[in-house]
Formats: C-alpha cells, sequence, structure tokens
C-alpha cells in the first residue's frame, strides 16, 4: 500500500489521543500482509470517581448515546451491498469519541455505565446485569442506521455476532423479535455509543442534555426491575 496511506492512519490516530485528552508515545512496528493499527492505554483513576459498569438500581433508565448497525453495514460496504451514505454514516460514528457523553452524564445520578464494542448491544448490556435484577428494552426504541435493518434481512451479518448470540444463550428473552432486528443487536460495533443506568428521576434530562449539545441522537431503551428468569427481556 501507499506510504501516505499508512501516514494518514498515524496522523488521524494521534488526532484522537490528543483531542481525548492523551499523550501518544512510544510504539513499535511489525511487518505483515494486511496492516494493522491499535494502540494501549495507560492511565490512572481515583477509586472514589470510579463508574462500574454493574450497579445498575431498580428503575434506572438505560440510555443509548449511538445508534447500532455498524458492524453491519461494514460488512455490507466490502461486499459492495452498503451505501455510501450509510458507510458515512458509520464513520461518522466511529470517529465520535465518547468522552462528550461520559462528561454530560458526570452531572447526573448515574448508577453504571460501559461502552458497546465488539460484544454487541446485548453482549455488553449483559455485562450490567447483576444479582437481583433484569434489564427490559423495546426494540421499537433502539436506535440504528436505517440501511442496517435491510442489509441484515438479506444476511449481510457478521460471525462476531453468531458468537455473542451464542454465547448469551439463554440468559436473554426475545419476545416475537425480526431475525433482522436480533441481528442488529448482537451485531459488533466498532467505537459504539455508551450504556447508561441513570435514576428515572434524571433520566429525560440527561437525554435532553445529550441530544441538545451532540450531533449524534441518544435514546432511552430499556429500565432496569426486579429478576425476572432472564437477564435481558427484549419485547
Amino acid at each position: 500500500m501507499d506510504s501516505y496511506i499508512l501516514q494518514e492512519i498515524l496522523r488521524g490516530g494521534s488526532e484522537k489521543v490528543i483531542e481525548a485528552g492523551g499523550v501518544l508515545c512510544g510504539g513499535h512496528s511489525i511487518d505483515d500482509v494486511s496492516p494493522k493499527y491499535g494502540l494501549s492505554v495507560t492511565g490512572v483513576v481515583h477509586p472514589e470517581k470510579i463508574l462500574a459498569n454493574n450497579n445498575c438500581k431498580v428503575g434506572d433508565r438505560i440510555i443509548l448515546t449511538k445508534p447500532l448497525g455498524v458492524g453491519i453495514i461494514l460488512t455490507g460496504y466490502k461486499m459492495e451491498a452498503a451505501s455510501r451514505e450509510a458507510y458515512d454514516k458509520a464513520t461518522k460514528q466511529m470517529e465520535t469519541l465518547n468522552k462528550y457523553a461520559a462528561e454530560i452524564m458526570k452531572k447526573y445520578d448515574v448508577h453504571a455505565a460501559t461502552d458497546v464494542t465488539g460484544f454487541g448491544f446485548l453482549g455488553h448490556l449483559h455485562e450490567m446485569t447483576g444479582k437481583g435484577i433484569t434489564i427490559t428494552v423495546n426494540s421499537d426504541d433502539v436506535p440504528y442506521i436505517d440501511e442496517a435493518f435491510t442489509l441484515a434481512k438479506e444476511f449481510y451479518i457478521t460471525g462476531s455476532a453468531q458468537k455473542n448470540r451464542n454465547y448469551l444463550g439463554d440468559t436473554i428473552l426475545l419476545n416475537d423479535m425480526d431475525f433482522a432486528m436480533t441481528e442488529i443487536l448482537f451485531d459488533p460495533q466498532y467505537s459504539g455509543g455508551l450504556l447508561i443506568s441513570v435514576s428515572e428521576s434524571d433520566a429525560e434530562a440527561l437525554l435532553k442534555e445529550l441530544n441538545e449539545n451532540l450531533d449524534i441522537k441518544s435514546a432511552i431503551v430499556g429500565e432496569v426491575v426486579p429478576y425476572s428468569d432472564y437477564d435481558i427481556i427484549v419485547i
């Protein structure tokens, strides 16, 4: 490949590290057939300021800060089935740091949070379930990039989504779900959004501030209820 492409990858990575408030230092190279690029993060956090991913409280609302479907869109685009418009939407989402949503949520009564990446929406939501709670999700409220649904119906799906489905097994109840929508819920996200468990009293205010200040829109997608046979119930 043209060395300019490597230059742009390194430039883009450095810009995002700086935007996130970090410093890029050191590194090494390997010689391989396909290009690879990655970063490891080293840092410290005050022990009293750690926000766990599994401290949800009954009554909390679950907010998702980026639409789903990125994995499906990228798969479809590589096979020349997805549009450039859908690809650009996915790219914009991947380029957008969760830093800004995280800064906003600090003002509210947030009990738990995590990001949505390779384990998909349901995989990372499952990480938020703990003893004595179930998270209910209304699939109609879950945002996704429009074209992802059509692509999933045509089986432009990922192997990772099937691994996520198999791993979660019978911990999740999917009620009357369209196949394409289940694929979106299991779809691995690359630089996906945040899942935020916030008290019911603060949920609407947090959602309003997120959507007034960020270009990518958030949505309330679920609720934390007392345990009811399954860790997650999707309707």
